[in-house]
């Protein structure tokens, strides 16, 4: 949602389950390489990764510094926000309900929220479910309306979140292509909360978290401004010459079920590895989730809350990254197993160097 914050130093740290192969015969580790690469290159104050390989070993990884007032050590596989990651457990939970008959994808989203869902060339009665899921609604986006200083300091009501995006026409008519907006997923967390009669947070923390044992993984409540565990800072700049700031203290109710979970690699691993398996969703929302459409010419897919993505070695990998103030991720896991999750603390400054974030991932993931 910001400006990346840039720092170099070369704090250099690797742990594995077993020492690599590559390293144990003296030759370089490319992922450290790749993290190195985005501390030092790229001026990120900190990267970590959490890998799982062919053979199903573990490594974590991490680069830089966990706290630049000070010099600490980044912990290993820390707890980081992990912004819009946090779709994939919102699609998750609408699907499990759409699997119990309690949510129809392809109903109105005025079969839910009657008469809420209205603006300029926006009418729930025309949007379906899985529209808000797949981003093809035409709902349009609301965060670049909420500027950081708001955002990062008030608590907002999903309401409040939906009508500031409201204040906007709709980008196309519900169906007639693809735009990814947050505004699907508030919608979508208040389909859920209607549906069951409960906290969205309660939701995703029983059928998910819970369910799978990620013991690293949580809904901020409201006014939870901190990082529970050890985490790195996280770190934005107002322009490229500004110092840094440290962002890692904020409210991101204004994410809610779009962006506002915190979570570690390894967990966010855990969990797309078991979705994949068939361990979170019933065999016919699962094969529904991964139906995707096209994301321009980029090669990259969008289902119901993941994305597919293609590998240079071959094949894709399922995952979904995330962006809020502080905080990068990028990720995903294959049919086959392997799973890599990469996070930094801080946005990169443009395209290009979120592209150098999911170049790890892939070298990671085709080892």
């Amino acid at each position: 949602m910001t400006a990346a914050a840039a720092m170099a130093l070369g704090v250099l740290t690797l742990t594995a389950l077993a020492p690599p192969a590559a390293v144990a015969a003296g030759r370089p580790d490319t992922v450290q390489q790749g993290l190195n690469a985005l501390v030092q290159s790229d001026g990120l104050p900190a990267a970590l990764a959490s890998v799982k390989d062919r053979t199903g070993r573990t490594r974590d990884y991490t680069a830089g510094v966990g706290d630049v007032a000070t010099g600490s050590k980044v912990p290993v596989d820390g707890q980081v926000r992990i912004g819009s990651s946090t779709k994939t457990f919102t699609a998750v939970v609408v699907l499990q309900l759409v699997g119990e008959g309690k949510i129809d994808l392809d109903a109105m989203v005025d079969t839910y929220l009657p008469n809420l869902v209205r603006g300029d060339g926006i009418d729930g009665q025309h949007i379906t479910v899985r529209q808000l899921l797949q981003h093809t609604s035409g709902l349009p986006d609301y965060e670049d309306l909420v500027g950081e200083d708001i955002r990062g300091h008030r608590y907002f009501e999903p309401r409040d979140i939906l009508d500031i995006a409201l204040q906007r026409k709709a980008v196309f008519a519900p169906g007639k292509g693809w735009s990814y907006s947050n505004t699907n997923y508030v919608v979508a967390g208040l389909i859920v909360q209607k549906v069951t009669g409960r906290p969205f947070a309660e939701e995703v923390d029983r059928r998910v978290i819970q369910r799978i044992g990620l013991r690293h993984t949580y809904f901020p409540a409201p006014g939870d401004m901190t990082i529970r565990e050890r985490h790195p800072h996280g770190y934005a700049r107002d322009a490229a010459d500004a110092p840094l700031r440290d962002v890692t203290e904020l409210d991101p109710s204004v994410g809610w079920t779009a962006g506002q979970m915190i979570s570690t690699n390894s967990d966010v691993n855990r969990f797309l590895a078991e979705l994949l398996a068939g361990r979170l969703l019933p065999q016919a929302q699962l094969a529904q989730m991964r139906t995707t459409v096209p994301i321009g010419d980029t090669g990259a897919g969008y289902g119901l809350g993941i994305m597919s993505r293609p590998l240079s070695c071959g094949g894709v990998y399922w995952g979904h990254g995330g962006d809020i103030d502080g905080y990068e991720t990028r990720g995903g896991v294959t049919e086959d197993g392997r799973a890599a999750n990469v996070a930094v603390t801080g946005i990169p400054v443009d395209g290009a160097g979120t592209g150098r974030v999911e170049k790890v991932v892939d070298t990671a993931l085709c080892r």
